[in-house]
């Protein structure tokens, strides 16, 4: 009787996510994962660099949140009733898509780089990058505590 091994690992490139979408779509397209490590590095950064900006920009889009969603309601009971979880919820909300405006710079700055530097320095540079804004931002906090 032949051995036969626990388990078996077989590589099939059928069902990656890659070959699903193109039997879905009728068109092929790449996905560079370097780009997307690199932009989102370079966003990591940014968020770490310029927090003010980042509380300023969710405080903006909760209140943006709050007035649309009370544009909703006619009757003003209706909205006091469940006003401190629909606050709650928004604020959530607004710190998820305050995101958004540093993924679009942090792809801009990722780009940049990779065409001055080439496309081997755009993963390096976001790492510095985030170093550098991460003992910023500890040095800011700590000065800050310090006042």
């Amino acid at each position: 009787m032949r051995d036969r091994p626990l388990f078996e690992l077989k590589l099939s490139f059928r069902n990656t996510p890659q070959a699903m979408l193109t039997e879905i779509l009728p068109f092929s397209f790449e996905i560079n994962t370097v780009a997307i490590a690199g932009a989102s590095l370079w966003s990591l950064a940014l968020y770490l660099g310029f927090s003010p900006v980042n509380a300023w920009v969710i405080e903006q889009l909760n209140r943006w949140f709050n007035f649309a969603e009370r544009s909703l309601y006619t009757s003003e009971t209706e909205f006091e009733k469940t006003r401190t979880a629909r606050e709650a919820q928004n604020a959530f909300y607004a710190s998820l898509f305050s995101i958004v405006p540093f993924l679009v710079v942090g792809t801009l700055c990722n780009l940049g780089v990779e065409l001055s530097l080439g496309r081997s320095w755009g993963i390096s540079m976001g790492i510095l990058a985030c170093m550098g804004c991460g003992v910023y931002e500890l040095g800011r906090q700590d000065g800050k505590s310090s006042q």
